[in-house]
């Protein structure tokens, strides 16, 4: 009997064991498609936002034989309403997550219209080298074939990778992991709408495993010197497109406004409409930064190509596109208005 009462004490303190040893993962929910809801099984028109992140979990049981995994309902939303605001208040509690409540890793379920701008910012705002992974989906939750519970079990996999630590903010889409700076939505309505840009997928996750096939180069995360949190603000910065015939009052009307910063989406590599070009050329001189970026999908907005940004204090956002370099231009701004210095952050972020 005594032996048999140290057995069954040995056995419970294993499961004890292995219970604690399991990886402590929160998931941040924001709404998105993933939290929508359609008329039926088989409408494409849904409400984003609906379901909460308790339903979410529920969907996929199978995580939790992955990890202690927990929600919290952070805000239920359409992406296409995400502020500075928000990205503040996340990144805060991401941080908290991470450092004070000594989570593994935080997986943020998200519209995927802004989700690569969310990325980047968290890229560049958490401060911590353990995993943080967006995921999302593109049919809604009650859909014929929902890709948002397996996207949601790829992350949580993903995110209790070892090899996942270091490799900074991330996205889980269809299969797929991809880096936040690189990540682009290519798609309007294809599941399979995330590719990584000219460098390609970082990794990708195949029977609850994660596997990478490269390492970001860019400086994110631990390595950031981006600082947000005494911040309840980001300075002001808009972007403006380019196109054939373009008016100059887009650019006008931000510069009226006191905007801190303007990026042009402009043509081929980062090219004004000479209108719009004395509107920025004017801009630059009162203390508006004005960062070059291009329209077209891929390839670089270079330095000193068919614009002489050396001459005007203009900055090239070399490998960003427009609303990613909005997001480097804002924070750069909260820490100088040096162009020489925010033309080195496009460099190394």
């Amino acid at each position: 009997m005594k032996y048999l009462r140290h057995t069954l004490l040995i056995l419970m303190l294993v499961a004890s064991v292995t219970l604690e040893a399991k990886p402590k993962v929160r998931i941040l929910a924001t709404g998105g498609t993933i939290a929508g809801i359609a008329g039926s099984s088989t409408s494409s028109i849904y409400t984003a936002g609906q379901v909460g992140v308790q339903t979410l979990l529920a969907a996929v049981p199978q995580i939790q034989e992955l990890a202690e995994v927990s929600g919290e309902q952070f805000a239920n939303m359409a992406s296409q309403d995400m502020t500075d605001a928000i990205w503040l208040r996340l990144a805060k509690r991401i941080n908290h997550l991470l450092e004070e409540e000594d989570y593994d890793a935080v997986v943020v379920t998200h519209g995927t219209d802004t989700m690569e701008e969310t990325a980047y910012f968290l890229n560049l705002t958490v401060k911590s080298d353990k995993p943080v992974i967006l995921v999302g989906s593109m049919r809604p939750s009650n859909s014929l074939s929902a890709d948002g519970p397996i996207n949601l079990y790829n992350a949580v996999a993903a995110a209790i990778s070892p090899d996942s630590r270091g490799m900074g903010v991330l996205c889980c889409m269809n299969d797929k992991l991809l880096d936040a700076k690189t990540v682009i939505k290519t798609h309007t309505i294809d599941s399979d709408t995330f590719e990584g840009g000219p460098s390609g997928i970082i990794g990708y996750v195949h029977n609850s495993r994660a596997y990478y096939l490269q390492e970001p180069l860019n400086k994110h995360t631990e390595d950031s010197e981006f600082d947000i949190s005494d911040l309840d603000e980001l300075p002001k910065v808009g972007i403006v497109y380019g196109y054939a015939n373009a008016s100059p009052l887009p650019m006008q009307a931000f510069v009226d406004a006191g905007f801190d910063g303007i990026v042009l989406a402009g043509v081929g590599d980062g090219n004004f409409h000479k209108d719009v070009f004395e509107v920025a050329v004017k801009a630059q001189q009162k203390g508006i930064q004005i960062v070059r970026s291009s329209r077209c999908p891929t390839g670089p907005t270079c330095l000193d190509g068919e614009v002489d940004d050396a001459r005007y204090h203009f900055v090239a956002s070399l490998d960003l596109n427009p609303q990613k370099a909005r997001i480097l231009l804002m924070l750069a701004l909260t820490r100088t208005r040096d162009w020489q210095q925010i033309q080195q952050y496009f460099k190394e972020y």
